[in-house]
């Protein structure tokens, strides 16, 4: 049974929350969540997305080699641009910002570099979610394509939260693309573009409490010819 939430109600609760319950969420939950997500548009409907949706063994297994590659030598070669190589404002100020907020609901010193290394990892378990999805494409695709996977993605994350579940986008498991590769057992001509965490929000976590701001369409937006 599906809960009776609006789109403006499933736009509106989206967050990326970054702690979830252990609670299971079955198999046919996510394919109705992915044939929804699939309805997005896709340039001449050429839909070049591809799901690997993880949990039990298989997830735990995927997280514990990137963790130790990670401690081992780092992160890999990302393979694509994502941010600027050079920060400028208003976007270095936003993002200082939601990392400040954070990093205080967490009780984190901004100078305390062990305990921010401990929780980027987090990232690796999928914040104890119960499921973890990693998302590709074929190296094939330009550009555009990525504006057809984003639409992908958000409507993914708005059926999510229709089905009373909650979701995590996480670029860092970009950062590990021949590994995934390798665990996933995917051709080299599969680029991952992110992972995201799936599952049911724990209520009492402090990360959770985040609210990140938006700016208003006053400030993003002109309007022109309207009476």
């Amino acid at each position: 049974m599906i809960p009776s939430i609006s789109l403006e109600e499933a736009i509106r609760s989206r967050r990326s929350l970054r702690r979830f319950l252990s609670t299971p969420v079955a198999a046919d939950t996510i394919r109705e969540i992915l044939d929804l997500a699939a309805r997005a548009p896709s340039g001449t409907n050429v839909q070049p997305w591809k799901v690997h949706a993880l949990a039990g063994a298989e997830k735990e297994a995927l997280s514990r080699v990137i963790c130790e590659k990670y401690l081992a030598s780092g992160p890999e070669e990302m393979g694509f641009d994502y941010y600027p190589k050079q920060w400028a404002e208003p976007w270095l100020s936003r993002r200082r910002k939601v990392g400040l907020d954070l990093y205080g609901l967490l009780g984190i010193a901004k100078d305390d570099k062990e305990r921010m290394t401990r929780y980027w990892m987090r990232n690796y378990t999928f914040f104890d979610a119960p499921v973890g999805l990693i998302f590709t494409i074929n190296r094939i695709f330009g550009l555009g394509m990525l504006l057809d996977y984003g639409m992908f993605l958000e409507n993914l994350m708005l059926a999510a939260r229709a089905h009373g579940l909650d979701t995590c986008p996480q670029l860092a498991f970009a950062n590990f693309q021949a590994t995934i590769r390798h665990v996933l057992g995917l051709p080299e001509d599969d680029l991952i573009i992110c992972g995201m965490a799936l599952g049911y929000a724990d209520p009492e976590a402090p990360e959770n409490q985040l609210v990140t701001e938006r700016v208003p369409a006053e400030r993003f937006a002109e309007f022109r010819g309207f009476a």
